[in-house]
């Protein structure tokens, strides 16, 4: 009884902290929550406001508000609002790096139009891949949480928090029956929020080629003390990729003389300063390490 007690008593610590700053709002056709961030700033998901550059929101004490749509980013799924309108005070955003498997999390949001609900479960999963396109772009959101809390629609946008209070994820998507998904805060998302709400939009570096994870052999791996590089499925006709000599069945080991092991710790190089400039890309090309110079060029949804 008394560890349900506590389990009770956090969760309620943590609804009665957060729930204050996590908005219903809606925007065209387009509903789910938003999360207060700043004063007078607030993220939800780029779906939720697809297409409209302005919306209302709610709060769980009844205030209502307008919003303006800073920026979308349909690749990560995130997006920036921003109010003149007062805004409850901000939450504090975390870090899902510290996050385990079977950690407590409590989800905030306004699902079925049901302002204020709180779910709570655990950290069912980490570390997966949430696929997303926009135009011919597409991308891997990458170190999704995978979450038992009940999510329903509507909870999109929303908070998943930890039992500090802190916002470690951003509630995006409904996989399945007792399955939810959240975009992390992390390094990365926080350098997508903070773009957004700067330039009202993310540039992105594009280098044409598809891949996967994949074992370097050993004496590979021995000396560069990892097991995994991305290996190259295809390479777009024409793409940077192409023009840099880069071949399928290539391995690339590095990129921007950083570590590469799966598409994600690629697409960490490629945000704005690598357009149009040089980047430094080694393969494993059957037993021999080739040095390539690959020149992304900005992505567009065309």
């Amino acid at each position: 009884m008394d560890e349900l007690d506590a389990y009770s008593r956090t969760v309620s610590t943590v609804a009665a902290a957060v729930g204050p700053s996590v908005a219903a709002v809606r925007a065209g056709r387009g509903s789910g929550s938003a999360v207060v961030v700043d004063d007078g700033v607030l993220v939800t998901n780029a779906h939720v406001v697809a297409g409209n550059g302005a919306g209302e929101v709610a709060y769980a004490d009844g205030t209502e508000g307008r919003v303006t749509v800073r920026g979308t980013d349909r690749l990560s799924d995130l997006a920036v609002l921003t109010t003149r309108d007062p805004t409850p005070p901000p939450l504090t955003l975390g870090d899902a790096g510290g996050l385990v498997v079977g950690q407590l999390v409590v989800a905030v949001g306004n699902p079925l139009g049901l302002a204020g609900s709180v779910t709570a479960g655990v950290v069912s999963g980490l570390g997966r891949a949430l696929p997303v396109r926009s135009g011919r772009a597409s991308r891997v959101v990458e170190d999704v949480i995978q979450t038992d809390a009940a999510l329903n629609p509507g909870n999109s946008g929303g908070a998943l928090a930890d039992a500090a209070g802190h916002v470690v994820g951003i509630n995006t998507a409904v996989a399945g029956v007792g399955l939810g998904l959240a975009v992390p805060v992390t390094a990365t998302t926080r350098r997508i929020l903070d773009t957004l709400r700067a330039e009202g939009r993310v540039r992105r570096g594009y280098l044409g080629l598809v891949g996967a994870p994949a074992p370097l052999p050993a004496d590979v791996a021995a000396r560069l003390g990892r097991q995994k590089g991305l290996r190259v499925a295809e390479v777009v006709p024409g793409s940077p990729a192409a023009r840099a000599g880069l071949h399928a069945g290539d391995l690339v080991v590095s990129a921007d003389r950083e570590p590469v092991s799966d598409a994600q710790g690629l697409q960490r190089r490629l945000f704005a300063p690598s357009i149009g400039r040089t980047m430094p890309v080694t393969v494993l090309r059957g037993e021999a390490m080739v040095d390539v110079l690959a020149v992304p060029s900005e992505l567009t949804d065309h």
